[in-house]
């Protein structure tokens, strides 16, 4: 616009100047009467020329208007009636001028007080281009990893893999940059003992933002209480066996014992067992939630699960005089550890030989079923869904979301009466996600239970069927 404005003026100065330098010269002997003819014509034109001059600075002054509406302070209403000169041409400039400063100014204050909030932060936060390179870090990020005693390690321009060697980390920023979704890893080996959380997400202009949460003193927290009760467990069992035995002895000799005794006796077996099942269970609970228990995962028929997990509970079901069947089936391939999944399967059925007894009926019944749950579309194999039904009293709504906390029991009183420890869901819980599965269930009031949970298949084959209604 002010090229336009500054060409118009140039143009219409020198047209002007030039018409004036030839009249005169060629009318320098003439008379008075032609003199005046010639002023006329300069009059003429000189009128002509200040109207082509008052229509560009109009023009541009309309120019100017749209552009500062832009930045909406004043109605526009006002401005025209303000800006009709050079004067208000000059003063639209300015006070144009002075909106985009304060932007300007209010933009980087935004930024500053960003800036600390971030350095506030007790994570480590660090954000990378699309290409790798380091745009910013806090405060956190650059103590974290120290330089040289001149500069600092982490430096704006520098690529994050020259900057932070840890493979976990540069994973978490690469799928966030290339797969533009978020990752979320545990880091080991960024410093010598410490433990990291690693979370990467994506930026919507490009690049990524990692943010690393210290996460060391949570871990031997944790660590410490698993060793306290699996320690525990360990010195309760030795005593809790003698004390069986002897009880066990004692009440062989029925002859000799005196009804009070002998109920006395079977008080203290009764409870002496249900002591011993929850050392167990607290020793199985710290061996599952330990980072250090090796799991072996291989790739086995859903359906010789199930068959399996149904054989080895068949003292049970005749001591409990409950009907167990076998559903649905597929024979398809999970890829887990077998004895990892077998106690799942069997903490479940005999959650629902216990507590799956309709009203009315003098025998539970549990069936036992699986079957393939197609995969995302170019990803995964897909997965099959193992699934226990009984047809008991059901669950409150209220208590489905809590029944895989450890020692959460939705009937408390019925649980102790049947020997139940309140570990069973939540070692099959932490089973089930480190198999890369998830557990979930399903009831309704009068009408039965339904646990679901679900393993990754080892491959696509095709589901091989089996009669529905076996029992034994």
């Amino acid at each position: 616009m002010t090229r336009g404005l500054s060409f118009s003026i140039f143009l219409s100065t020198a047209i002007t100047l030039l018409a004036l330098c030839g009249i005169v010269a060629w009318l320098a002997p003439r008379s008075l009467g032609e003199w005046v003819a010639v002023g006329a014509l300069v009059i003429v034109w000189a009128t002509l020329d200040a109207f082509v001059l008052a229509r560009a600075i109009r023009r541009d002054i309309t120019d100017l208007e749209a552009a500062s509406s832009a930045i909406p302070e004043r109605p526009v209403v006002e401005a025209r009636q303000r800006y009709s000169d050079f004067d208000g041409l000059a003063l639209a400039i300015s006070e144009i001028s002075g909106r985009v400063e304060r932007v300007l100014t209010d933009a980087s204050e935004s930024r500053r007080e960003l800036e600390a909030m971030i350095d506030s932060m007790q994570d480590a936060v660090v954000a990378v281009d699309a290409a790798g390179r380091i745009q910013w870090a806090n405060q956190c990020m650059r103590r974290l990893i120290p330089g040289t005693y001149d500069r600092g390690a982490v430096r704006v321009g520098l690529a994050l893999v020259q900057t932070i060697r840890d493979p976990d980390v540069l994973h978490c920023v690469r799928m966030a940059l290339e797969e533009r979704v978020v990752c979320e890893r545990r880091s080991t080996s960024l410093l010598p003992g410490r433990i990291f959380e690693v979370n990467a997400s994506p930026m919507p202009g490009g690049g990524a933002v990692a943010v690393l949460h210290d996460i060391t003193r949570i871990e031997q927290v944790e660590r410490a209480q698993r060793d306290f009760v699996a320690n525990v467990s360990h010195e309760l069992r030795t005593p809790l066996t003698s004390i069986s035995g002897y009880v066990e002895t004692l009440l062989d000799h029925e002859a000799s014992l005196s009804a009070q005794a002998r109920e006395f006796l079977t008080t203290i077996l009764k409870n002496a067992t249900r002591m011993s099942r929850l050392t167990e269970d607290l020793l199985v609970m710290a061996r599952v939630e330990s980072s250090e228990q090796e799991s072996h995962p291989v790739p086995v028929r859903a359906d010789v699960l199930v068959r399996d997990a149904v054989q080895a509970m068949r003292g049970l079901v005749q001591d409990a005089e409950a009907v167990l069947e076998i559903g649905e089936m597929t024979g398809s391939e999970v890829f887990a550890d077998t004895d990892a999944a077998l106690q799942v399967l069997s903490n479940l059925i005999e959650n629902g030989i216990k507590y799956g007894q309709a009203r009315g009926e003098t025998h539970a019944r549990v069936v036992v079923s699986a079957r393939d749950l197609p995969g995302q579309e170019g990803g995964s194999a897909g997965a099959v869904e193992f699934s226990v039904r009984d047809f008991g009293p059901g669950i409150a709504s209220e208590h489905l979301g809590r029944i895989f906390e450890r020692f959460y029991r939705v009937d408390k009183a019925r649980s102790r009466e049947s020997g139940g420890t309140g570990l069973g869901l939540a070692i099959a819980r932490h089973v089930v996600e480190t198999q890369g599965g998830t557990i979930r269930a399903e009831s309704e009031l009068n009408a039965g239970s339904r646990f679901l949970f679900t393993l990754p298949k080892a491959g696509s084959r095709g589901a091989v069927g089996s009669p529905s209604g076996e029992s034994i």
